[in-house]
């Protein structure tokens, strides 16, 4: 549980100062691209997936699971690494260039990386159910956690290095300076109305439950 707080401090610190201070590194170079803000929520899942392994290793050595690791991990990757990034990449970025005309590879590997998010849905989605099971009593979820545990460091730092350095740069390309800025803002938009949203709703629960 201390590695997942010690995770979990730097993880809000750099979300909430990218969010609020629009910090654009070497702003003396230009303005900030649209590929950026996601590039950015890259690092910040890089950091997590050592974490992942930890709790996998931890619950293979102990035969128990820490269930309040798995429910932060699955808490993670459902709101930051679904909502906030994949969100933001299939509801801005791939839309607006599933618009271009673009060469047969480029859009081929938009489709891979959109798969590949649905992937990461089910993975999390079934560690999320086995997390559950294993709350209830059933002891045949821990291998289930440990599965899908298992999958997702693979699964995201190959997405993220294709992303990274096969489609984000040269898709720039397809739009032009204009429009990079319009991605931009969209995107600033969308981050604002997400943790919002995430609190509302945070809210919400706790005065359902306490009054």
């Amino acid at each position: 549980m201390d590695r997942v707080k010690r995770f979990a401090v730097p993880v809000l610190s750099i979300f909430f100062l990218f969010l609020f201070c629009g910090i654009a590194p070497g702003a003396e170079r230009g303005p900030m691209k649209p590929i950026a803000p996601m590039m950015i929520e890259h690092r910040l899942i890089d950091r997590i997936l050592p974490v992942v392994t930890a709790v996998k290793t931890d619950m293979e050595r102990t035969g128990k699971a820490d269930t309040e690791a798995v429910a932060a991990i699955v808490d993670f990757f459902r709101f930051y690494g679904d909502e906030v990034h994949h969100g933001k990449e299939e509801k801005i970025y791939f839309r607006e260039l599933g618009k271009k005309e673009l060469s047969p590879r480029h859009r081929a590997l938009m489709g891979e990386l959109i798969g590949e998010h649905e992937t990461a849905r089910k993975i999390v989605g079934s560690l999320a159910a086995a997390l559950d099971r294993y709350k209830k009593g059933d002891g045949t979820a821990l291998k289930d956690m440990e599965e899908a545990l298992g999958k997702l460091p693979g699964l995201y730092s190959e997405h993220i290095r294709k992303e990274d350095r096969v489609l984000f740069i040269p898709s720039l390309e397809y739009f032009s300076p204009a429009e990079q800025q319009e991605l931009l803002e969209k995107m600033r938009d969308y981050d604002e109305k997400m943790i919002h949203e995430k609190y509302r709703k945070t809210v919400i629960d706790l005065r359902a439950k306490y009054q």
